[in-house]
Formats: structure tokens, sequence, C-alpha cells
């Protein structure tokens, strides 16, 4: 059974249409990386699969018994939020905030998911450190901790990767897909790198003028995927 069904699927805001009839399904396990160009709908595709926005037509269902406070959501960052005044430790716990319902404490178990955390992302021993002192890249690490903290079975994530270093990126792209392979994690990630996603997901929803979803070896050998990647006869230009 799926996790997330949409069916015939229409986006937008304002009354305005970006996209329609979208259709995709992702299961347990999955790790989805959705593509295409600026301005396709990448992102108020994420927003409409948070409820955040409400879609303009067409249906999402959730499967699997999947509720919103086990999705886990790393948002594209702001100049004002990279400047956030708090510790490792506290913006990391407060990925915990949806379990702890009516307590204004977190428990231990909270606590221990957190360190937990923070141990999968490397930053063990910058726990003190103050958010805005650190690198984009450290940063980054952080948000994707909170995320795993709040998440219980399904990441969301928002170019994750946006303005880090080719190094850093390479870092962050092992990461999510730890969370994936060993915890088992159901990844949606938005890209713009469509050779990253190639590598490191199981599925690709491409979407824009001409629209795609499948695994990522149908893709590969879509015209689609082809007129993307560089791809004739399944081997790569070059």
């Amino acid at each position: 059974m799926a996790q997330i069904t949409c069916q015939n699927l229409t986006l937008g805001y304002e009354g305005e249409v970006i996209l329609s009839n979208l259709n995709f399904t992702v299961k347990q396990g999955d790790y989805l990386c959705i593509v295409g160009e600026n301005g396709s709908g990448k992102t108020t595709l994420m927003k409409t699969l948070l409820g955040l926005l409400p879609p303009i037509g067409g249906t999402i269902e959730a499967g699997e018994g999947l509720r919103p406070d086990e999705i886990g959501y790393l948002p594209q960052q702001t100049h004002v939020q990279r400047d956030f005044p708090a510790s490792v430790r506290e913006i990391v716990l407060s990925g915990c905030q949806s379990r702890c319902g009516l307590r204004p404490f977190y428990n231990k178990k909270e606590k221990a998911l957190a360190k937990r955390a923070m141990a999968k992302m490397k930053l063990s021993g910058m726990e003190r450190r103050c958010y805005r002192e650190l690198s984009g890249g450290q940063q980054q690490r952080v948000l994707l901790a909170r995320a795993f903290c709040a998440a219980q079975k399904a990441l969301l994530l928002d170019e994750p990767v946006s303005g880090l270093d080719p190094k850093v990126t390479m870092e962050m792209y092992r990461l999510i897909q730890k969370l994936n392979q060993e915890d088992g994690m159901t990844i949606l990630m938005v890209s713009h790198d469509i050779d990253a996603a190639i590598r490191y997901a199981s599925h690709i929803l491409h979407i824009g003028k001409r629209c795609f979803f499948g695994t990522k070896e149908e893709y590969i050998k879509s015209a689609l995927g082809k007129s993307f990647v560089g791809i004739e006869g399944g081997e790569r230009d070059g």
C-alpha cells in the first residue's frame, strides 16, 4: 500500500494553476526526487503535500497510517533563519515538539532521539554552539537533524543542498541516503540537480510542460529523461 497517492492533482495558488492532472504514488522506503525547470511548481507541490497549500483539484491520500505529525520537513532556508540565535541542541530538540502533545517539556526519549539525530548528522560536540555562528553546511545538517526528529515515516526536503559547495553537497547527499537505506525513511526531495537525482533516488517525478513519474531506470530510458541528462541508448554521453 502506498504512503502517498496523488490523483489528478492540480496545483497553484491565488487561483492561478501551475500544474494539472498530476498522478504519482510513494511507497514506504522510496526515495523520490522531484525535478523540473524553474517555476514548474516543485516547491508548490511540496507545500501542497504538507497541507500548507490546498490543491486546486484532485486528491492526496495518505496510506499505511501516515499522519501529518509523522512527516519531517526541511524547507529552503531564508537569510533571517540563518541568523537564528539558538543553540544546535535547542533547534534539533524543537523537531520533537509534535511528539510532546500538551507536555511543556521534552522527556528522556525525545532527548535521546535528538542526541541520536545529532550523532547521525555528525554534530556531536557542537550541541552548545550557536546556530548562527555555524557554516552553511553545518546549519543544513542541524536542520536535517531537526527534520529527522520530527519524522517518523517520511522526510520532505526542499533543495537541501542549495548554496553549498560541492564537497559539503556530497556529504549532505550521503547523509540523506543513509536515512533512507539504514533507517528506512521515505524521502521526497525537490532538487535542481538531475544527475544527483539519478545517482541517489529510486524514483523520479519530473514536472513541467511535460511530466514523468517512474523508477530512475525508466526515467533514464524515457524521451524526457534522455533530453535532460544526455543519455542515448542507456549510456551517458561523454
